[in-house]
């Protein structure tokens, strides 16, 4: 047994059990549609198709959300095939052998046969009819047309989900992480909304195919009867009719079963703390509600001619509930979180959260400037989280790590037009900018003063106008440039990015670079750091190049060059100094193109001498 378990490489016999399941099962499926079976042997698969819809039922009520049971397209395409191949194996065994009494199809059949028919053809045909109805008409067209208006809702909002996980990681809120795992969340949310749009499907396909076989089993079993083994037609009815109902009961509570997950799962709303029964009693646990019930039943029981007893048992149960209610209320541990949370407001209660920020960067804005935040468009970001998320990509591409998030929040300190940039705790920048107007500054053709709020340029320090929107054609006649308000704020932000680098760059930064470097040269990283260089004497050296504006895109060439001075013992700042000629190359390109003539300066030999 072990042999086989390594052959597949599972360790225990339960993993090798879960691995081939389905494949075992859909070969048992496939028998059974073409081999006769035995009366006993559909007693055990129709007892195991009721406990399979039971049991897909109970995790449909117990889940906290649809894409906990993710699976549950597949598990009904196969309990559906399950469902249909029994009754293609039973209708083989009522046809062929119904003839020998309503035994010969198993006891289960019979049982329920007998059960519902009460010796009654009519009664158990309006009990299958009823059942049908409930599961085709009901249940199943309700659950069909929840999935598809799910389903395209779902993809509708998916575009906008996605932009404002992006503006949460922009503005700092989530991580990178946590971002990535929303992604997969909202993908995953498609595609299984859109699975159970078809799913639904099989539902209402099999409720549609109990009634054909219905059907073909009465009209089959009493020609058969009749023609082929002699029986009158009051003895084939007899028989064939309890056998199609038994087998059709049989199958239509298990399809009803399903149905009602289907329904469940499509109609069911997300919650992170409780499964369904714990939202519905959370939310139907209302005392309040209960009360004017009690009220109305009582009303009711004392009505004349009314069954007054079970009107008025009614009200007291009712009355009860709503009491028991109301006093587990004032007991419950939301009552004293409530209270706790009253306690924290007090006056002079100081929070950790409002004195400690761990984020890198942050950019705090007076309530003026909330709206270049905030979008109408729910599929978009505001216009100042899409030129941040833009700057950081520029920034990072440039010098070579990942910049930070940029935190973005309102300060209710600052004047209503003012912002400052954070670096860590402490203010690096801060200037006031107009989100109603637009900053234009003046060429070297312009002549005409413009009409506006005399200021200087955050970034340049240059003269500028903050000018009305209607003035914007009449200054770019006059040769003035003219700048959003939000591109005021990135291109502040973008030299701050670029001035503060070398703070910016962490220990864990450096390490990530390692990590991607080592994918492709794992030697050269692992002869170096932390064998010659610890880590952290690297971050200083690679700080101290970011300082310099010099970027570290190409680590390869760095650690290459560290690993040549290692035999000299030298401090980080002394290795700073020497690594720049192994980056030459990157700092020419800034300066100036591959085709381009490199104009230098030289000094005087007699100069150097002295």
């Amino acid at each position: 047994m072990d042999l086989v378990l390594k052959s597949f490489q599972k360790t225990n016999l339960f993993d090798f059990v879960r691995t081939f399941s389905i494949p075992i099962g859909i070969m048992i499926l496939i028998a059974m549609m073409v081999i006769p079976l035995s009366p006993w042997q559909l007693d055990i698969l129709f007892t195991s198709n009721l406990l399979v819809s039971l049991l897909v039922l109970m995790v449909a009520l117990q889940t906290f959300r649809p894409l906990d049971f993710s699976s549950f397209p597949t598990v009904l395409l196969f309990a559906t095939v399950l469902r249909l191949g029994l009754n293609v194996a039973s209708t083989r065994v009522i046809l062929k052998d119904g003839h020998g009494g309503t035994g010969s199809a198993g006891k289960i059949i019979e049982a329920f046969g007998e059960f519902v028919m009460s010796g009654s053809y009519a009664v158990g045909l309006f009990v299958f009819a009823i059942l049908v109805i409930i599961n085709l008409i009901v249940i199943t067209k309700g659950a069909g047309r929840v999935s598809e208006v799910a389903a395209r809702f779902t993809l509708d909002a998916m575009p906008g989900k996605q932009m404002a996980i992006d503006a949460d990681l922009n503005a700092g809120i989530i991580d990178s992480e946590e971002a990535k795992f929303r992604r997969k969340d909202i993908a995953k949310e498609g595609e299984f909304y859109g699975a159970m749009d078809g799913a639904a499907k099989f539902v209402k396909g099999d409720a549609v195919a109990g009634i054909l076989i219905l059907v073909i089993n009465i009209i089959g079993g009493l020609v058969i009867g009749s023609v082929q083994h002699d029986l009158t037609l009051n003895e084939s009815a007899e028989t064939y009719i309890l056998l199609t109902v038994g087998d059709g009961l049989v199958a239509q509570i298990p399809s009803l079963l399903l149905a009602m997950a289907t329904a469940t799962i499509v109609t069911r709303i997300s919650s992170d703390n409780n499964d369904l029964a714990g939202q519905i009693s959370s939310q139907m646990g209302l005392s309040r509600a209960w009360i004017p019930v009690s009220a109305v039943l009582l009303l009711f029981g004392l009505v004349p001619g009314m069954p007054n007893s079970l009107f008025l048992i009614g009200s007291f149960i009712s009355g009860l509930v709503a009491w028991f209610i109301s006093k587990n209320d004032q007991n419950s541990p939301s009552n004293e979180e409530e209270q706790k949370e009253k306690e924290d407001d007090e006056p002079g209660k100081i929070d950790i959260e409002e004195v400690s920020d761990n984020s890198s960067i942050s950019l705090d804005l007076g309530y003026g400037l909330i709206s270049m935040v905030d979008s109408d468009d729910k599929k978009n970001s505001g216009p100042l989280i899409s030129k941040i998320t833009g700057i950081r990509k520029q920034v990072s591409k440039e010098l070579g790590f990942v910049i930070p998030n940029v935190r973005v929040k309102d300060d209710l300190s600052l004047e209503a037009n003012s912002y400052k940039i954070k670096i860590g705790h402490t203010i690096v920048a801060e200037d006031k900018i107009y989100a109603d107007r637009k900053l234009a500054m003046p060429g070297d053709d312009t002549q005409l003063k413009i009409q506006g709020i005399q200021v200087k340029d955050p970034s340049f320090g240059l003269d500028a106008y903050w000018i009305e929107k209607h003035m914007v054609s009449k200054a770019e006649a006059n040769h003035y440039m003219v700048i959003d308000p939000e591109a005021v704020i990135g291109t502040h932000l973008n030299q701050i990015l670029l001035k503060y680098a070398g703070e910016l760059l962490s220990q864990d930064d450096v390490q990530f670079l390692l990590d991607n470097l080592s994918k492709v040269n794992p030697q050269l990283v692992q002869s170096v750091v932390p064998k010659l260089i610890p880590l952290h004497h690297l971050t200083i050296i690679l700080r101290n190049l970011l300082v310099e504006r010099l970027p570290i895109n190409d680590l390869k060439k760095i650690l290459e060059a560290l690993s040549n001075l290692s035999d000299k013992k030298l401090t980080p700042d002394e290795l700073s100094e020497l690594v720049r000629p192994a980056i030459s190359s990157l700092l020419i390109q800034k300066i100036s193109s591959v085709n381009e003539p490199l104009n230098v300066c030289t000094f005087n030999p007699d100069f150097e001498q002295m």
